[in-house]
């Protein structure tokens, strides 16, 4: 018998309702690539661009071709957005690697003894670089909108990674900190091969970026040295080796400082061939390392530092130029070639210093050095002046206060 009343009739629809259908599989999701994201293949393609440009730089006679041309690629590419990505790890610690490898290299008992009468002029200079750094800091935040932590990170000559790195834990702006150490890095890398050549002069400057001969001849000599087989063996083993022993060690920037030691230390002992990168392998390397800085300068972390970046660059402007006097003096004091003192005492930027000193012939060993001593002293020292100038303060009465609860409060 059919319901007759509205209860009944709705009482019978609630006994009747249909079973819902079951629930359909889950489309499969397909990752969607945000644009701007580079994929391995097209990674490849642009360091090929990138040491294709640094060919074009090398017959046309500009400073260190390939490390400027792929900076300069780099950073046409991310300022128009059609790169977002950081340069991809592997390549970027190989590149690393393989930068500390060459640098260690050069520190022979030879070099290191005749940079040894310098030593008490080179602290000086990296005492006085220190503090020159740590005063436009401190003169920036007490003028600007930054922090004290953010403006001494941010201007502390070397150590971009490590620096970077420990900005967090300092209470610090990270993303300004990373941002003007990768500007001072960018300025150091194109300015550093032109100042270079210029004072070093055409009779003594090679336009080749390295290898000085034709890029095919470079490939079957990728290491100094006669036997190439052993010494890519050895260059791989001291690579592998230094990163490893600089992670254990917790050294700073690990990748770039381990391979160093190591390299310092097989270099040192006498019976190990020859192994530092050369030819159409060093130039590659420093195209890794002027992709790694160029493609840093996003669209969007100009359009965070928009209204600092007059007062940042004037900053980094008065640190350069102080360092460049420094140099001279360093130079008229120890009898050393400007160039090689200009390049031991720019500020940071180590990677494009150490290319732009193996380009322009000049004194690697004490280039290394200097630079090596004041990344070290930097990590060691940058906690110290940051907790000297930011001393804990007591919080302010209002901020211990308890909060409202809003819910009760209409909007």
């Amino acid at each position: 018998m059919a319901p007759t009343s509205v209860r009944e009739r709705e009482s019978a629809g609630t006994r009747e309702l249909p079973r819902a259908p079951a629930p359909k599989p889950a489309p499969e999701v397909t990752r969607v690539r945000a644009p701007g994201s580079v994929s391995a293949r097209r990674w490849a393609l642009i360091i090929a661009g990138g040491y294709a440009a640094g060919l074009v730089g090398s017959a046309l006679g500009v400073p260190s071709p390939y490390l400027l041309a792929s900076l300069l690629v780099g950073a046409v590419l991310a300022l128009s957005g059609r790169v977002r990505d950081r340069l991809p790890g592997p390549a970027n610690r190989t590149s690393q690697a393989l930068v500390g490898a060459l640098m260690g290299s050069h520190l022979t008992p030879s070099a290191l003894m005749s940079a040894a009468p310098s030593a008490l002029p080179l602290t000086a200079v990296t005492a006085a670089t220190i503090g020159l750094s740590v005063a436009v800091a401190w003169f920036l935040a007490r003028k600007g909108r930054i922090s004290r932590p953010s403006a001494v990170l941010g201007m502390m000559p070397g150590g971009s990674a490590g620096i970077v790195t420990c900005a967090d834990e300092l209470k610090a702006d990270v993303r300004l900190v990373a941002f003007n150490q990768y500007l001072r890095v960018g300025l150091v890398a194109t300015t550093a091969p032109l100042l270079a050549h210029w004072m070093a002069g055409a009779s003594s400057g090679s336009a080749g970026g390295g290898s000085g001969s034709w890029p095919g001849l470079g490939l079957f000599h990728p290491v100094a040295g006669p036997d190439q087989l052993t010494g890519l063996l050895t260059l791989a083993a001291v690579s592998v080796a230094g990163v490893w022993a600089g992670r254990r060690l917790r050294l700073p920037t690990p990748a770039l400082i381990g391979p160093m030691l190591a390299a310092l230390v097989a270099t040192m002992s006498g019976v190990i061939p020859a192994f530092a990168p050369a030819g159409m392998l060093q130039d590659v390397v420093f195209v890794l390392v002027g992709m790694d800085v160029g493609v840093r300068f996003t669209r969007e972390a100009l359009r965070r530092v928009r209204g600092l970046l007059p007062s940042i660059l004037a900053g980094m402007t008065a640190v350069c130029l102080g360092c460049a006097g420094m140099a001279w003096i360093f130079a008229r004091a120890t009898g050393t070639p400007l160039m090689d003192a200009y390049l031991a005492t720019t500020p940071g930027g180590i990677n494009a210093v150490l290319a732009s000193a193996v380009s322009s012939h000049g004194d690697v060993a004490l280039v290394s050095t200097v630079q090596s001593l004041r990344l070290l002293v930097v990590m060691l020292v940058t906690p110290m002046i940051i907790r000297r100038l930011t001393p804990d303060r007591p919080k302010p009465a209002h901020a211990a206060a308890p909060v409202r609860d809003r819910s009760r409060v209409r909007p």
